[in-house]
């Protein structure tokens, strides 16, 4: 029976999914910056939520890079569905689908005012809804290239 080390068995298509996902997170976590430091956009809580969940991806995907390791996803996964859902939940209230009774941004910045608006339709919350949306599909990917792959490589 042959010895396997995961490190040789690893695609390099899964390393280069977990690569995109880091870069994500880090473009995502620098236009959020730029956009609160720098424009000085006020950021309202629920943005601030997002934050909380974007910006440890910044730290934690790169760590699983090297060496590749892919229990990563595994604790970045509920940081992405944790932002996902803040970011859907914004997106609704910024639509008006959520009632103002609900809705946690009462005092100081009120969540449902949109300082940017691109293309018409693009507006912060659904930049972040995207970007955790694609966090989520490429975290996703990664995991089952790399089962595929684990799997070719036991058989073979």
């Amino acid at each position: 029976m042959k010895s396997i080390k995961i490190a040789d068995t690893y695609p390099k298509y899964s390393w280069n999914l977990l690569f995109v996902a880091w870069i994500l997170a880090t473009s995502g976590t620098l236009i959020s910056l730029f956009f609160s430091e720098i424009v000085q956009l006020p950021v309202c809580v629920l943005c601030w939520y997002q934050r909380i969940a974007l910006y440890p991806l910044v730290i934690m995907l790169p760590l699983a890079l090297f060496p590749f390791d892919i229990s990563v996803i595994r604790y970045a996964m509920p940081l992405v569905l944790f932002g996902w859902f803040f970011a859907l939940f914004h997106v609704l209230v910024v639509a008006g689908i959520i009632p103002e009774a609900a809705q946690p941004c009462t005092f100081g910045v009120p969540c449902t005012e949109t300082h940017l608006t691109l293309l018409g339709f693009l507006n912060i919350p659904v930049m972040s809804l995207m970007t955790f949306s694609l966090l989520g599909v490429l975290l996703v990917l990664t995991k089952k290239s790399f089962i595929k792959n684990t799997e070719k490589s036991i058989i073979n």
